[in-house]
């Protein structure tokens, strides 16, 4: 099983087979609007930018299951996100990553991954200082922590990398760019 055997929801509710990027290297995102770590999208454009001519994709899947920081329709989003932060990359349908009504690709993610841990920085310190008090057992689950959490896909749909959104974006890019 790899990325292609997944349909997802476009914004419009249409079904997406992700077959229709195979070839491509995929960047797969859990995002909100009203998190800290929304300026991602600034980078993720930047990123975007830089290598979507040589084979990348970003998929960008709002979400609200992270202290509601997702609200709004999926046309109320995507307004706020290619207003504020010009994204051109694909935004789908909202979506729950987490739990019983999970899409089934973030399943796929989630049960093909390991959470790596949040690191030093003063992103991962936060994240640290609260993420034990929603998931006690979030050390030894494999659950999305909170959003803008990544995984990368290579060309052949396999997933290579998982970041949370601690993660510097740099480091997001050199991956990618590695596998490009």
């Amino acid at each position: 099983m790899n990325i292609y055997d997944f349909t997802v929801k476009t914004q419009e509710g249409t079904d997406l087979s992700l077959s229709n990027y195979k070839g491509k290297v995929l960047l797969v995102v859990n995002t909100a609007t009203e998190c800290g770590f929304t300026p991602h999208y600034t980078d993720l454009q930047k990123i975007y930018d830089e290598m979507a001519e040589k084979g990348l994709e970003i998929l960008d899947f709002p979400c609200n299951q992270f202290g509601g920081q997702a609200p709004g329709s999926d046309e109320e989003i995507h307004t706020f996100c290619t207003g504020r932060f010009g994204i051109t990359f694909p935004q789908l349908s909202k979506v729950d990553v987490n739990g019983e009504n999970a899409i089934p690709l973030y399943k796929w993610l989630t049960e093909n991954t390991t959470f790596g841990g949040f690191g030093d920085s003063p992103a991962g310190q936060m994240l640290s200082g609260f993420i034990p008090k929603l998931d006690p057992d979030y050390l030894n689950n494999s659950k999305i922590k909170w959003n803008f959490t990544k995984f990368l896909i290579d060309r052949e749909g396999n997933i290579v990398a998982r970041f949370e959104p601690s993660e510097a974006m740099e480091t997001v890019a050199e991956k990618i760019r590695e596998i490009l």
